[in-house]
């Protein structure tokens, strides 16, 4: 049996394995503006050139030694770079129309093919300002997402919750350029205050592009007898403006009782002296002392000081009284020469009656 045929055949099908090659990623999804990375890497390096095509038309020749050659491409956003083990293909800024394929052919080697997709990000928008609204009432809000392509992935939140697609409609319309706009509206029950977010979004996107309204909910107090609303806003003002005015009243009284106070002291002091002079001068016990007496003085000290002095005035009056002495006094240890000295002037002389005391 002849072998030499079949080694040959082996051979080429063993070189063949060894020569397939490694294109990476495989699909590559990008905005449009950004930049699109295809690496291909042979499994060796017995290969003449590669060559990198973007739809069917050539993008970029490699030489294995020569490196980049001219290429009839004139896209000078295409740019090759070199790897540890192959070339990496770079769209600098890429366009819908890059949009397709990106084929490495390796020259009677191997040839693999990557989808690439280019993403176009637009806006989103609710219509209108912020909202004012009373508990209970239904509040309507409408988003706008445009400019678009693919059709975005548009949502609702209230409070950072997604709201179920059951509770909103979307309508999609496409432009000519196949650009998407979205239209959705959403109706929200004022319950609590809350902040309300559309948001849109594409693969492409890290993060969803979000518009955000604030809804902010008032209480409502029905007036008895009526149909007139008052907000509780407004009662919260005038609660705070009948504080203020008490808290006016209070310092006006106080400031006029600290005034009352410092003019007090000689008020009672004038009522000393005059108690104290009739008391002198009182020769009949007829007068009396009003003990239940007490002056406008503001403060219990000043009431407690003046009834310790009335106590004082009368305690003098009663011991005035009690050593009062009458005009004649007999008693028996006068001397009968004493009374005839004092029966010897007659009255119509003027002779002054003479008081004698004695001790008791």
């Amino acid at each position: 049996m002849d072998t030499f045929p079949l080694l040959v055949l082996l051979l080429s099908w063993r070189t063949e394995v060894e020569a397939q090659i490694k294109l990476f990623p495989e699909n590559l999804t990008v905005l449009r503006g950004e930049k699109a990375r295809f690496t291909c890497t042979p499994s060796n390096s017995q290969w003449t050139a590669m060559i990198w095509l973007l739809n069917g038309e050539v993008a970029l020749t490699i030489s294995n030694e020569h490196g980049v050659l001219q290429s009839p491409n004139t896209n000078l956003n295409l740019m090759a770079e070199k790897k540890k083990d192959g070339w990496m293909l770079v769209l600098n800024n890429t366009e819908r129309h890059d949009q397709g394929e990106v084929t490495c052919d390796l020259q009677g080697v191997d040839r693999k093919t990557a989808r690439l997709f280019v993403q176009e990000k637009g806006s989103v928008k609710i219509l209108g300002n912020n909202r004012l609204a009373f508990q209970q009432d239904s509040v309507l809000f409408e988003c706008e997402a445009a400019g678009w392509y693919p059709e975005p992935v548009l949502k609702w939140e209230v409070n950072n919750k997604e709201v179920s697609p059951s509770e909103y409609n979307i309508s999609s319309e496409e432009s000519k350029e196949s650009l998407f706009t979205l239209t959705s509206n959403l109706s929200v029950l004022a319950a609590k205050s809350s902040h309300v977010d559309c948001l849109a979004s594409v693969s492409a996107l890290p993060q969803p592009l979000k518009s955000t309204i604030s809804l902010k909910v008032v209480a409502e107090v029905l007036e008895e007898g009526g149909y007139c609303t008052v907000p509780l806003a407004i009662t919260a003002s005038l609660s705070g403006f009948l504080v203020l005015l008490l808290l006016c009243i209070c310092t006006v009284l106080c400031y006029r009782q600290r005034r009352q106070a410092k003019t007090s002291p000689q008020e009672v002091l004038r009522f000393d002296q005059s108690v104290f002079s009739r008391s002198v001068d009182a020769d009949a016990p007829e007068g009396k002392v009003n003990l239940g007496y007490s002056s406008e003085s503001p403060t219990d000290a000043v009431n407690s000081e003046l009834f310790w002095e009335t106590r004082r005035q009368m305690d003098f009056v009663s011991f005035r009284k009690f050593h009062q002495v009458p005009d004649v006094v007999s008693s028996s240890s006068f001397s009968t020469q004493s009374e005839s000295q004092a029966n010897m002037c007659p009255p119509e002389d003027g002779c002054k009656n003479v008081r004698r005391i004695t001790t008791v």
